[in-house]
């Protein structure tokens, strides 16, 4: 019988349906909205499609850590399906080792990339942080037209040195770069124990075309 999920994992699914959920009402609503007031009315709103750039891009890297949450990644196995339980469990494993350290390279990247845009400091180090190094302000970069709305204008003195903004400062939209990534980073952790506790066989493996094929040949003998 599965084990129970930790309170914090239950959360953290939460927060990735919900998220996901909202970005995609969202990027509607303003799309149709956009659209209406083009071929109705001869207007736009002109912040609007940085807006759903903006919001795609999050469901994008909010997507990618939820989609191995639900193994809806597509991955090879035919090879592997081929070997004995012991060695296919093997294999799995060390594929969840290789993702996690390729998720923490790669949230070294996110890190120093948003970092400089919140007023803090990137990480030295080529391949692994080996601490923090003095890193060029660019917490005054703005978005093209997104509206900087007044509820968030506590910002302004704690990352821009009390400087008023016109636009909405990069730093928000950027900050999905690391959270995404950490939380690609939990799930392939995640994974990685399922496996190794014996939840499941394998990391991140869909089989589309089997089911779509199945599913054809179901419908072709009337089933």
């Amino acid at each position: 019988m599965p084990r129970p999920r930790s309170k914090f994992s239950i959360l953290v699914k939460h927060f990735e349906e919900g998220t996901i959920a909202l970005i995609l009402g969202v990027m509607t609503v303003m799309t149709f909205v956009n659209v209406v007031l083009r071929y109705v009315f001869n207007d736009a709103i002109i912040w609007g499609p940085e807006v759903t750039l903006v919001l795609f891009a999050w469901l994008v890297l909010f997507g990618m850590s939820y989609a191995v949450k639900i193994t809806a990644h597509l991955g090879v196995d035919a090879v592997v399906n081929m070997l004995p339980h012991g060695p296919r469990r093997a294999m799995a494993l060390l594929s969840g080792a290789l993702c996690i350290l390729y998720a923490v390279l790669l949230l070294k990247g996110a890190w120093d990339y948003w970092a400089p845009f919140a007023g803090l400091e990137q990480t030295g180090g080529r391949w692994f942080p080996t601490g923090f190094i003095t890193t060029r302000d660019r917490a005054f970069y703005e978005t093209d037209q997104i509206p900087f709305p007044a509820i968030l204008s506590f910002l302004e003195p704690l990352i821009n040195q009390g400087e008023a903004y016109d636009k909405l400062p990069r730093v928000l939209p950027y900050v999905i770069l690391p959270l995404g990534v950490a939380l690609l980073l939990f799930r392939f952790v995640q994974a990685t124990l399922d496996v190794a506790r014996g939840r499941r066989h394998a990391l991140i493996v869909s089989h589309e075309a089997e089911d779509a094929v199945a599913e054809v040949s179901h419908l072709n003998k009337g089933e």
